[in-house]
């Protein structure tokens, strides 16, 4: 059988190549930003200090939902801030546990009565994070509200460092914090993951907010002002990751979002495949419910945060990923004889250059965390030929699941690892 040669091909790679070119010379332009601001942020902080400032109170909401295993110690770090004590409340939503969690915050809070326990009904729980959230919000007495997730363990100044920033500027509707992977050390994937959210904080999230303004709520250590809260409708039951979605309407709202990369959080990781896959494709499905609830507000609006989110997550999960895959097939076809592509170039080095370029900037933010070490580059090579590539998977598994209209599991959560246990809480269990 003779090999297949059509322009229409040629044409189809050029597109893929301009593509995949496109997102990398795009990301070395956020990474060379996310490098300005992490000096710009500095500077900030630094003048923010030096003036006389008095911290609000803040109604801190930990929605859990079986979290005997984490949900302690998460407490206790949380109280042991570096925040006025009296200007601190913490409202913990027990989301229908079936486990110890709601025993081990009941003990917690008769020896504190900052610590608020709502229960939801039986008839209300399990209907996610998002619902968990919006009920909270009801028993939240104060005007700025944090976000923590249930394993998470806040550094001391981490909560300060928001509120500071928050305070200090009246457009900012809320100040986003850094989260670092506490078990970065016990497997290969934590290994990959400690490096993704390194690498997406310090290229997307400093990039962006360096360029535009621009940055998106995370699930966890950041403030927002009740008033925006209520101002835009809560948070959407039906997302999945509600906080990119709130970061929409808070925008559309007139409002600005902050990231304030020197507040950190440390959080548990998924530790196998399977957790991992699990999680991933509920991301990706919830990134695809946002570009569905928004592509028509986007062709409508002026704002430039709606028109740059929408056409980066439409790039990133779908014209990026086709042009991947497209280019791979015509590669492999090609090797195995079945086409011929007249496109000269030096597509080699191309590719070469595209693999320097990403290992290149994923060293770069490593420094900033100290962790560019040699273990971590090599680290960075192989995770551009295995756990990157397992991105393809995520994004067309997430299309069939929403294609099927398959059914999202709402508390679809990572799964904990075990940390020290203290009297309070054994006495609790007995």
């Amino acid at each position: 059988m003779l090999p297949l040669m059509h322009p229409a091909l040629d044409l189809l790679f050029l597109i893929s190549v301009l593509v995949i070119w496109g997102m990398i010379v795009y990301q070395l332009v956020l990474t060379l930003a996310g490098y300005r601001y992490r000096h710009r942020v500095q500077q900030e902080h630094e003048t923010l200090l030096g003036k006389n400032h008095d911290p609000a109170p803040i109604s801190i909401m930990i929605p859990a939902r079986n979290e005997e295993v984490v949900i302690g110690k998460t407490i206790r770090t949380i109280l042991a801030l570096d925040y006025p004590p009296d200007r601190l409340e913490l409202v913990i939503i027990n989301d229908g546990s079936s486990d110890r969690t709601a025993e081990i915050i009941s003990a917690h809070a008769r020896s504190d009565p900052r610590i608020r326990l709502v229960n939801l009904p039986a008839g209300e729980s399990g209907h996610g994070k998002a619902y968990a959230l919006n009920e909270g919000l009801k028993h939240c007495t104060h005007e700025l509200i944090a976000i923590y997730d249930a394993d998470n363990t806040p550094e001391p100044k981490a909560l300060l460092h928001l509120a500071l920033h928050l305070q200090a500027d009246t457009k900012l509707a809320a100040v986003i914090g850094k989260f670092r992977c506490v078990n970065r050390q016990r497997t290969w994937l934590t290994r990959f993951v400690n490096i993704e959210t390194i690498a997406f904080q310090w290229i997307l999230q400093a990039g962006r907010y360096h360029l535009s303004n621009v940055a998106i709520l995370p699930g966890t250590n950041y403030i927002i002002k009740k008033a925006v809260i209520e101002q835009v409708g809560g948070w959407d039951d039906r997302a999945i990751t509600e906080d990119s979605e709130l970061s929409m309407r808070i925008y559309q709202a007139g409002w600005q979002i902050k990231f304030m990369p020197l507040s950190v959080t440390w959080e548990q990781e998924p530790e196998t495949l399977r957790v991992w896959t699990r999680q991933r494709t509920r991301w990706v499905r919830g990134n695809n419910y946002v570009l569905r609830k928004f592509t028509g507000p986007m062709l409508k609006t002026r704002s430039r945060f709606l028109v740059t989110e929408f056409i980066y997550l439409f790039a990133l999960y779908y014209l990026f990923l086709l042009a991947t895959v497209v280019s791979l097939l015509l590669f492999l076809a090609g090797a195995a004889g079945l086409v011929i592509l007249n496109v000269p170039g030096p597509y080699t080095a191309v590719w070469v250059s595209a693999f320097a370029l990403f290992t290149l900037e994923i060293f770069i933010v490593l420094s900033y965390e100290g962790e560019d070490s040699a273990a971590n580059i090599l680290l960075t090579v192989a995770m551009y030929f295995t756990y990157c590539q397992l991105w393809l998977y995520i994004v067309f598994k997430a299309l069939i699941l929403d294609a099927r209209r398959h059914r999202v599991g709402v508390w679809d959560k990572t799964e904990r690892f075990k940390v020290e246990e203290t009297a309070d809480e054994g006495t609790a269990a007995a």
